[in-house]
């Protein structure tokens, strides 16, 4: 008999044909300005050299990224698993879940249980499951809120399981996003549902000493709850999440030892249970499960507004299922089942774990003492970097092992973003410090990357890794050209001059390539305008400080350090966020080359252009007089912003 398959994965063909032309034309197109470039610096008369040489270094800088970005859109795939063909007989694997959190000020203890109560309410076996907390923080609120949602899971994972409730996050489903899950049920339904609705007050009120008592039979219903404190100490490095993440490791070997792990984001709360389903349908697969390392889930957002002014959803940095197409999508750090043997070893190297829980300690120690080691075989989660789960996905994949990218129409998880500019500048500034001092490092994409993966894969890692040098491109554009239309000095060709044409043709393609992504992907044109905008302020800002950070830490001048991202909601700074107003506030450090940058532009935009009119010159300056103009469109909301500020000083 036919064994039914488990998962289907398609090519998208008309995107891929359409992105391979867009590719050929756009690079003819770059040759030709390159050419353009370098014949005019060498053997053009009155060429303004060190200008030049600047402006042709940016567009070299931007040519480079843009090449490494095509690997994302040379074969793009979707996929969609199905978890109704797992046969009914089929004993499904071991599941470790892990939840970590530090600080209960910026990390709100509330959220943190939510996510908790989520993992435990998945759609699994409860004695397959096992659900981790490590409080790096050690407090005792987190301590007291675990209990207390412990004893409030109880009653709540038997009425979700008993209404078959999708939204198994208490926050979630008591709030509007789940108003569509109460409409029709039974007067029994809503009786119980206001009993759980009570208990769901003594997670939010952590201070009530009230217990929720079940009985046994509720008790054996109940997946395994660890919470976890590490002993930290001054002398011995902690080494951030990836040894919280590590630590969990060990104590989940010798409690649980499941063969698989969800790592979730300590605010990323699990929206459809069946989510751990849906991931078996790849790793149980035989035809991939012996190199298949991990299965990433895309990272979604509940408070993005319809204006998402700080694109704060990221969709251009989320290009997953391009790499889908290669050997699998990065490492997000949340959101993804990991197959535990491919943290120590190589595919179809021999499982050197027990299918069911170790009990005896002495034999779990070799285990323990795996993660111990600092060889390449036996690696855990990577100390090398910072952002520990996207380089141990690197690492991964430089090894063999492939991922796949899952995109369901019911998003699988769901978490917050930042909704002001301090918090998304610190977190820009965190990860591109942490990519470009990879990129900087022995384990380069380029380098050490492509001798181990396909050059489009290494490509991939390469654009994640360097990226960030788009700020150093960005601020030469908005600078050089505008100082040069102050002084009158052409740095493109004449309007009338064939040349001219390419420039156009290189701007326009890319403005339309970008605005066929975002329509193709659902969204919309203030979607394209947004995203256009805030990609020019935060390469300006974040990108520009991370690789500013990264070289520093490299020239041994600053060490590493962990800035925790605030994932508190302010209620008014979200209010601000709705109306789409930006929020500038506590970001002066990010906004001096802002200001500097705006500032230049607003002065030689009206004095260059009071001298194009009066030296007739528009067909020469044509080109830096529009640039001028469009940085100060995209600028807009920093002019803003200093009005604002400057009417609530006075």
């Amino acid at each position: 008999m036919a064994t039914l398959s488990l998962h289907t994965c398609r090519v998208q063909q008309p995107h891929a044909t359409i992105n391979r032309i867009h590719i050929f034309l756009h690079f003819t197109a770059i040759l030709f300005l390159l050419y353009y470039r370098t014949t005019r610096l060498f053997h053009g008369k009155n060429v303004p050299t060190l200008a030049w040489s600047l402006i042709s270094t940016s567009e070299l800088i931007l040519t480079i990224i843009w090449i490494l970005i095509q690997a994302f859109r040379w074969c793009p795939v979707s996929r969609s698993a199905i978890p109704e063909n797992i046969p009914g007989g089929i004993e499904l694997p071991g599941l470790d879940v892990f939840v970590c959190t530090l600080d209960p000020k910026k990390e709100p203890t509330i959220e943190v249980m939510n996510t908790v109560l989520s993992a435990l309410a998945l759609d699994y076996p409860p004695e397959k499951l096992s659900v981790y907390l490590s409080d790096d923080g050690g407090s005792y609120i987190t301590l007291y809120a675990i209990k207390e949602a412990c004893s409030f899971a109880k009653s709540w994972l038997p009425f979700c399981k008993k209404y078959g409730i999708k939204s198994r996050c208490p926050g979630s489903y008591f709030s509007s996003f789940a108003d569509d899950e109460r409409l029709l049920w039974s007067d029994e339904f809503r009786i119980e549902e206001e009993k759980i609705k009570v208990g769901a007050n003594l997670v939010a009120i952590i201070h009530d000493n009230k217990n929720n008592e079940g009985d046994v039979e509720d008790q054996t219903q109940m997946p395994l709850l660890v919470y976890v404190s590490r002993e930290r100490r001054p002398s011995c490095p902690h080494r951030f999440k990836a040894g919280a993440l590590n630590t969990l490791l060990r104590v989940s070997g010798v409690i649980s030892n499941g063969p698989y792990l969800l790592v979730l984001d300590c605010d990323m709360y699990c929206n459809d249970p069946t989510s751990a389903r849906q991931a078996m349908c790849f790793h149980l697969d035989s035809q991939l499960s012996h190199s298949l390392a991990f299965v990433q889930y895309p990272q979604i957002f509940y408070n993005i507004s319809k204006n998402d002014i700080y694109d704060g959803q990221a969709r251009s940095a989320y290009k997953w299922q391009g790499m889908d197409g290669l050997k699998g999508p990065l490492l997000s750090g949340t959101g993804f089942y990991l197959k535990r043997k491919a943290l120590y070893g190589k595919p179809n190297q021999e499982d050197m774990f027990l299918s069911e829980p170790e009990k005896n300690f002495g034999t779990s120690s070799k285990f323990i003492h795996s993660l111990k080691g600092n060889n390449e075989q036996f690696i855990g989660f990577s100390y090398d970097c910072l952002l520990e789960s996207t380089f141990t996905g690197y690492l991964l994949h430089c090894k063999g092992w492939i991922s796949v990218y899952l995109y369901p129409k019911r998003p699988c998880f769901l978490g917050c973003t930042t909704i002001d500019m301090k918090d998304g500048m610190v977190q820009l500034m965190k990860w591109s410090s942490n990519l470009v001092q990879v990129g900087l490092s022995k384990f380069s994409p380029l380098t050490y990357g492509v001798s181990r993966m396909s050059v489009l894969q290494s490509m991939c890692y390469g654009y994640f890794t360097f990226s960030s040098l788009l700020s150093v491109a960005l601020l030469l554009y908005g600078t050089v050209p505008q100082v040069c239309l102050l002084n009158g000095i052409p740095l493109y060709p004449k309007v009338s001059d064939p040349w001219f044409a390419v420039f156009v043709a290189i701007y326009m393609s890319s403005l339309f390539q970008h605005l066929y992504e975002v329509l193709s992907s659902d969204g919309s044109i203030k979607t394209w305008w947004n995203e256009q905008r805030i990609w020019m302020i935060k390469s300006i800002s974040g990108s520009l400080f991370g690789v500013l950070d990264a070289i520093m830490k490299f020239l041994g001048k600053k060490k590493v350090s962990l800035s925790l991202t605030n994932k508190a909601v302010d209620k008014e700074k979200f209010e601000k966020y709705e109306k789409g107003k930006f929020d500038f506030e506590g970001a002066a450090m990010f906004m001096v080359p802002l200001l500097i940058l705006v500032i230049l532009n607003i002065v030689c935009f009206f004095c260059g252009l009071r001298r194009v009119v009066i030296e007739k010159s528009l067909e020469e300056m044509f080109g830096q007089v529009f640039l001028s103009f469009f940085i100060l469109i995209l600028s807009y909301p920093i002019l803003e912003g200093m009005v604002t500020k400057g009417k609530g000083k006075q």
